[in-house]
């Protein structure tokens, strides 16, 4: 019952204390909501955002992609383009694994989301960095939220509150991500086509093989 109670106070602390952000504009087409006395970083080609919760540290990043960037041709193309932003943020985080790597979407866009494993020098010590990506041809988008191991069990109603606020304009469309909503043959489609070709294939040799061994009436 102590567990319920303390579980309610803390929902609506998150709760209220996100009724009392403010929105931060990656650009004209993405919004979202930061606690109050965030920080904004601005270059030229890349728009920071860091804010520190109740229980994690929050970032947002969109980073401009470059001017003559060809478009994607199909929902492949597009996740080849996660799998790379995944293992380069990898490579720069030594010692981590990503886990739970899976797709989202965000408004009508598709994203990617996983979690990143850090281990703090091997002492026990284990930090969590959740990821949403998300991609466009213009710009690629970061969400981040970090928190260590002892608030896993704390975080799950700020860390929603915080990806929730994600808002996009309605300008952008899947053909801001990849030209073609073709996604080919399921592998379960091509065993079903190219097994039954087989099939079909090898009943009509059967029928020829038997047809050559009949003895002749004549």
């Amino acid at each position: 019952m102590k567990k319920i109670v303390l579980s309610i106070i803390g929902l609506f602390f998150v709760v209220y204390g996100f009724s009392q952000n403010k929105p931060a504009s990656l650009d004209s087409l993405v919004n979202i909501t930061f606690p109050q006395g965030f920080k904004e970083k601005d270059t030229l080609n890349e728009k920071i955002f860091t804010g520190n919760g109740m229980y994690g540290y929050m970032i947002a990043i969109r980073q401009a992609n470059a001017t003559k960037n060809t478009p994607l041709k199909k929902q492949s193309d597009l996740n080849k383009v996660f799998k790379d932003i995944v293992a380069d943020i990898k490579t720069q985080t030594g010692g981590s694994a990503a886990l739970n790597v899976r797709d989202t979407t965000i408004g009508t866009l598709k994203a990617k989301t996983f979690t990143l494993d850090v281990d703090n020098g091997g002492a026990g010590s284990i930090t969590y960095r959740n990821f949403v990506l998300v991609y466009t041809q213009d710009a690629t988008y970061t969400f981040e939220y970090v928190y260590p191991d002892d608030r896993t069990a704390l975080i799950k109603d700020e860390y929603k509150a915080f990806i929730g606020s994600i808002k996009l304009s309605a300008e952008l469309q899947r053909n801001d991500q990849y030209l073609s909503n073709a996604t080919g043959m399921s592998t379960a489609t091509k065993v079903e086509i190219f097994g039954g070709g087989g099939v079909v294939l090898l009943v009509i040799l059967i029928l020829v093989f038997r047809k050559k061994r009949q003895p002749s009436l004549s």
